[in-house]
């Protein structure tokens, strides 16, 4: 059912990427069809994959298809699947790399990101998934730039049974993320969800206020944050890149959330963002509903990139050693 969602959500991302392939591929086959792989190539970088990822790919595309065959775009398809996931794969963790209940102390996750990226409502998503694995969660208001941040995680504590710290409108968000991790700690809640204000990437100032949220967890507890988690707006395509970059260089980025996959053409930001990091893309959201965030999976995301049905098994050592080319070359 999810794989069907999933491919269905990211309809506009597969039509830009395979919408009128099979025509160019003509008698021939992909034998000597350079327009096919020059129009590829092109709506890779028009998916927002990146220059030198889209070259790897189809490079490493070129190399199978005439080693194996593939004269038809459907299994030219599946091997272009491949080369995509052996790009994504690295970021793939278990459920989104979620921490085991009861391991220690509450684990401690700051969550950052631009305006409007949705990191409130990307929390409150991630306390129900945990809730519904069998975690206690709690949720930090530590956004108190905006008000109606305040009440809307509130919204989602009482829609998840989920305790939430807060203060009023205007208070220190450094000092508000300090109380709830002593009070997640004073409590044994397994996880806290801290939200923070968005901030543009490029505004010093606002990022410096980030490192006194951190430096402040840090306070309560060395290890804190456990996680750094910035959330992305896919739909901005190559402007995710440079967001990253300079959360990343401030805060040192553990894991990414993108949002907002159902409305964008530009799903192949998530592997140029892979080629390019190496950072977890832990969950990606694509749509409204607090079930549309799942934990990421490399391979069910390459095929709904594609438009195909369920991913098939693993693939033979010989593809799986072509992937692992393909991967090197793209970060290379």
């Amino acid at each position: 059912m999810w794989l069907k969602h999933l491919k269905q959500r990211l309809t506009r991302t597969s039509e830009r990427l395979t919408g009128g392939l099979g025509g160019l591929l003509g008698d021939g086959g992909a034998d000597g069809g350079a327009r096919f792989f020059d129009e590829l190539e092109t709506r890779l970088l028009g998916a927002d994959v990146g220059a030198a990822t889209s070259l790897a790919v189809i490079d490493n595309l070129k190399k199978r298809a005439g080693r194996g065959g593939a004269r038809d775009l459907a299994a030219l398809l599946e091997l272009l699947r491949d080369e995509i996931a052996a790009v994504l794969a690295p970021c793939q963790l278990p459920d989104g790399g979620a921490p085991a209940a009861g391991a220690g102390g509450p684990f401690a996750v700051l969550v950052a990101g631009v305006n409007g990226v949705g990191k409130t409502t990307t929390i409150g998503k991630l306390g129900h998934h945990y809730k519904a694995c069998g975690r206690s969660v709690m949720f930090a208001a530590g956004d108190t730039f905006r008000a109606a941040a305040i009440e809307q995680i509130e919204a989602w504590g009482r829609r998840c049974d989920i305790a939430v710290v807060s203060q009023a409108p205007g208070a220190d968000s450094a000092a508000v993320i300090f109380d709830a991790l002593a009070s997640a700690r004073a409590k044994g809640a397994d996880i806290l969800l801290a939200d923070t204000a968005g901030r543009l990437h490029t505004d010093r100032n606002l990022m410096e206020e980030l490192k006194k949220v951190k430096r402040a967890m840090a306070r309560q507890d060395n290890a804190a944050p456990h996680e750094v988690l910035l959330v992305v707006d896919a739909g901005t395509g190559q402007n995710a890149l440079s967001q990253t970059r300079a959360f990343h260089d401030a805060l040192g980025v553990t894991g990414i959330v993108a949002t907002k996959l159902d409305g964008t053409a530009k799903g192949g930001v998530l592997v140029a963002m892979a080629a390019e990091f190496g950072i977890p893309i832990r969950f990606i959201g694509v749509g409204e509903a607090a079930q549309d965030l799942r934990p990421f999976n490399a391979r069910e995301y390459a095929g709904a990139m594609l438009g195909l049905d369920t991913p098939d098994a693993a693939n033979t050592a010989e593809s799986t050693t072509a992937n692992t080319a393909a991967s090197t070359a793209a970060r290379e």
